[in-house]
């Protein structure tokens, strides 16, 4: 046979009568905890958490409004529920109660089918509120769980993506993952050294460096032939090799006529069409320079520059990491913004670990 927990409540009240006559009431439905001061209140609560306290308002040491600021002071008994019990019979009083906590107040005197029924009301009431909350903190947890999947499943297709270009631009080394890691390290720094801070400060990293996978997207439309040409590209072949830029915004574009992830397409977007563009507004597409190139846009060219300089390439050899990183610093006010060259410098020695750890 099933056995149904009694609750627990804890009667607090300096006069003795008034708890045995209490316990006498409430023995039959409820496991009851006669006390006989606040102080001893907190005593057994170490040890006992009760489901509702029955807390006397005029005892002497410590009287119930002083034990129930206390009760809502300490994390594990705030949300304890606590009906005052007083022969007090005015509204002051009661407000005053009210005010501190307490959830419901009754008379002295009390008869045994009052405070039984107040005491039910009350459970019932809390009772409903924390199987509210936990339906709340499920659904929640379900949303986050069934929105780390969506997450989760396009970031796989986002990966594959990149993967296949590299495979055609025989990137087989990692150049997506190394550009990733690299971003990772410059903004980290970035918000330590609060260098745009206000505009970096407002993104969501993991989403960053997500979307950081497509900055390379549009060289799925260029042709093999010039892409892993073993040599320098004529300047016909090297407009048409430009043209990269524009076929990653067209696919980007097309991708957001098919998914609400904004948020996520705009960082995308803007590392495709701006990671080629150079401060003094010699680069391309759009030949913008200086601020008016986006930070993103900044950013990747840095560490794109970075690897193409010490990766293998069909027309040239790995240039040792030392060397790449003098090139990027003499870019200073050229292609790269003065203030990323002067983070990159104090973070030289991650991008040569990534780069180690990552070699192609």
């Amino acid at each position: 046979m099933h056995i149904t927990k009694r609750q627990k409540i804890m009667l607090v009240d300096d006069n003795m009568a008034n708890l045995v006559m209490g316990k006498q009431m409430l023995k039959d439905s409820y496991e009851v905890y006669p006390i006989p001061s606040a102080a001893k209140l907190f005593e057994v609560m170490e040890h006992v958490e009760p489901a509702l306290i029955l807390l006397d308002v005029m005892m002497p040491e410590m009287d119930g409004y002083e034990a129930i600021i206390k009760l809502k002071a300490e994390p594990r008994w705030a949300d304890v529920p606590v009906i005052f019990l007083t022969s007090k019979n005015d509204e002051t009083s009661e407000l005053e109660g009210l005010s501190l906590g307490a959830i419901d107040y009754v008379a002295k005197p009390f008869s045994a089918p009052l405070l039984l029924q107040r005491i039910e009301n009350q459970l019932l009431i809390v009772g409903q509120r924390r199987q509210l909350k936990n339906y709340n903190d499920n659904l929640q947890d379900m949303v986050a769980k069934k929105t780390q999947q969506v997450v989760d499943l396009q970031n796989a297709v986002l990966s594959t993506v990149a993967e296949m270009v590299e495979f055609r631009d025989n990137l087989t080394g990692g150049h997506v993952t190394r550009t990733q890691m690299y971003l990772n390290v410059l903004v980290d720094k970035m918000l330590e050294e609060k260098v745009y801070l206000e505009e970096v400060s407002g993104w969501d990293l993991n989403l960053l460096v997500q979307s950081a996978q497509l900055h390379d997207v549009g060289k799925i439309a260029i042709s093999d032939a010039i892409l892993n040409k073993p040599g320098k590209l004529t300047e016909v072949e090297f407009e048409e090799m430009k043209k990269h830029v524009i076929f990653g915004l067209e696919v980007i574009d097309k991708i957001a006529t098919k998914t609400p992830q904004q948020v996520f397409l705009r960082h995308a977007r803007i590392f495709a069409g701006t990671h080629h563009e150079k401060w003094d507004g010699t680069g391309y597409p759009n030949g913008i320079k200086g601020e008016k190139i986006p930070i993103e846009g900044r950013l990747m060219a840095i560490a794109d520059v970075y690897d193409a300089l010490i990766s293998k390439r069909p027309y040239k050899e790995p240039m040792p990491l030392s060397q790449a990183e003098k090139i990027i610093i003499d870019g200073r006010n050229k292609h790269f913004d003065s203030q990323l060259i002067d983070i990159f410098i104090k973070v030289t020695d991650k991008f040569a670990e990534i780069a180690k750890i990552y070699d192609t």
